[in-house]
């Protein structure tokens, strides 16, 4: 399943903590974001819900917020949940409270006022708590509810992230009138050994195409998909499988390995987490929201003031597919570099000084596979080690070749990413890594190297596309044509005194054609307007 970019950016209000985005949703022409918000402190604790909306995903007004702490089931937060458009008219939130002694339980807010185009006020059921733990499992284990979904028995599910024993599962709840739930005698999905199972997300994708989907199609040529945020790992992973609506059952593809989290996908192998998609009523498209934690020090958020925030760039999920920016919604941009057929090897880098809110787009052609290094079996399961041990400036045959982003006019700080290529008996391996160990010099930061391997065939390819998106600390790569993304937060010590620098480079003995080099200046987006400069169709 491939990932594509629209524009966004969310950085949250001062004096605040965000965290993972509970209940993103489209309803009357108008985007809301909820999201976990400290309005206290920039440290976690004293989880509320805060909310902002859009028309266009690019300029956000901030609301009041729409869910505080004040009931006995939720005096110890507000913590995440969903959003679910009720046979398309009637919103609602499931969301997940904590008592007085820290035990989970799901609970239902509704819009006060449906004539209000923005959903302003949100009323607390007076049926909560609606959902308890039950006894075989831990009360403090049990949160975020997904998006419901319509049997075809009428019959309202949700499922719910728990832990039971060692293993990580999807608790499914029926109800009739979105107030009553019952536990369902098994669960929609559960793995051994993979601990507790956050913000789990569940919905379809066609196979076919590229529109999206809303919950629940089970014919035609469709897919589903069980992603869940590993708290363990703190990192998302999901499965591919299909829908058994008579058992009410996800059934991933692959059942060998399916226990063996290190062998399910990841929409970013880099700093990504607590990841929820929406289904976009409007284009008829499936977005993806997630949340991108702090690369610095508690201490450091306090003083600035803020900390974490929703994943820069919108992405819209397809399977078996590469798509465009859309141009309706990027953000205006000038190009700052047009370069076509240059060479590229060890000898030659070309530098263009650019914004730090920019879009690059470059495409490698290969030559002289036959040059590739040997893979060893064992880089497999660890591709990260593999990027650090054969970083950016260790020659190789194939690569490593790509861009060095957010760097110092001398290269004293610089993020790299970058491929190589590997020969595999009869097949080539590419290694995509994002190495910002060399990104400040400021020696606190949480600098990490990330990596994975694209599913590629350059025999047929000969190919290897890189588009990265910047947007000040966040640095979203797509390597393959979205075959994988690795998000990751930088802090350059040069960004208050300078201006940021973008390399193209090749340190393989085998020369590289650029094909394609393109880039562009991104204008911000704007946030903290006011609702009535939204231009809301009524």
């Amino acid at each position: 399943m491939n990932r594509s970019a629209n524009s966004i950016d969310l950085r949250q209000m001062e004096q605040t903590q965000m965290s993972p985005s509970p209940g993103p949703m489209y309803f009357n022409g108008v985007y809301h974001l909820f999201y976990q918000y400290n309005p206290n402190a920039a440290v976690w604790g004293d989880m509320h819900w805060g909310h902002s909306v859009s028309v266009d995903l690019i300029n956000w007004a901030p609301l009041p917020l729409a869910l505080a702490p004040t009931s006995p089931y939720d005096v110890n937060g507000c913590f995440s949940g969903s959003a679910t458009v009720r046979r398309g008219t009637h919103p609602a939130v499931l969301y997940t409270g904590v008592d007085a002694n820290y035990e989970q339980s799901q609970n239902l807010a509704l819009p006060a006022n449906l004539s209000d185009p923005v959903l302003t006020n949100w009323t607390k059921s007076g049926h909560n708590p609606l959902i308890s733990a039950g006894d075989d499992f831990e009360a403090t284990n049990f949160r975020d509810p997904t998006t419901a979904w319509v049997g075809s028995d009428g019959l309202w599910r949700t499922a719910v992230g728990a832990q039971i024993g060692a293993n990580g599962t999807a608790l499914l709840y029926r109800s009739r009138d979105f107030v009553r739930w019952e536990r369902a005698s098994r669960p929609l999905h559960s793995s051994s050994g993979s601990g507790m199972w956050e913000c789990p997300d569940f919905y379809p994708v066609s196979v076919v195409g590229v529109e999206g989907l809303d919950t629940p199609p089970t014919e035609g040529e469709v897919k589903h998909v069980l992603k869940m945020s590993l708290f363990e790992t703190h990192s998302d992973h999901y499965m591919l499988g299909a829908y058994d609506a008579a058992r009410d059952a996800f059934v991933p593809e692959g059942e060998g390995a399916v226990d063996d989290y290190r062998a399910w996908q990841r929409y970013d192998h880099g700093k990504f987490y607590a990841s929820k998609t929406f289904f976009d009523a409007g284009r008829r498209r499936r977005i993806l929201w997630g949340w991108l934690n702090e690369s610095d020090s508690e201490a450091d958020d306090v003083a600035k003031g803020w900390a974490g925030i929703q994943v820069s760039f919108v992405l819209i999920l397809c399977f078996g597919c590469s798509m465009s920016i859309d141009s309706t919604m990027s953000m205006s941009m000038s190009m700052c570099v047009d370069s076509d057929n240059s060479q590229n090897n060890s000898a030659r880098q070309q530098s263009q000084a650019v914004d730090s809110v920019a879009y690059v787009e470059v495409d490698f052609q290969l030559h002289d596979l036959e040059r590739a290094q040997t893979f060893d079996p064992t880089w497999a399961m660890d591709p990260p080690r593999l990027c650090a041990e054969q970083d950016a400036s260790v020659q190789g045959g194939i690569g490593p070749f790509g861009l060095l982003v957010l760097a110092s006019e001398k290269l004293e700080e610089h993020s790299a990413i970058f491929f190589r290529v590997y020969k595999d008996q009869n097949a080539y391996k590419v290694l995509m890594c994002s190495d910002q160990r060399r990104s400040s010099l400021w020696p606190e930061l949480d600098k990490a190297a990330y990596g994975t391997f694209l599913d590629m065939n350059l025999e047929k390819e000969s190919k290897i596309s890189l588009r990265t998106l910047i947007d000040h600390s966040v640095i979203e790569s797509f390597g393959g044509g979205g075959r994988a993304c690795i998000s990751a937060r930088v802090y350059p010590s040069f960004f208050s005194n300078s201006s940021a620098h973008l390399y193209l480079f090749n340190n393989g003995s085998s020369s590289t054609t650029v094909s394609r080099l393109k880039a562009w200046d991104m204008a911000g987006a704007r946030l903290n307007i006011r609702v009535d400069e939204l231009s809301i169709e009524h």
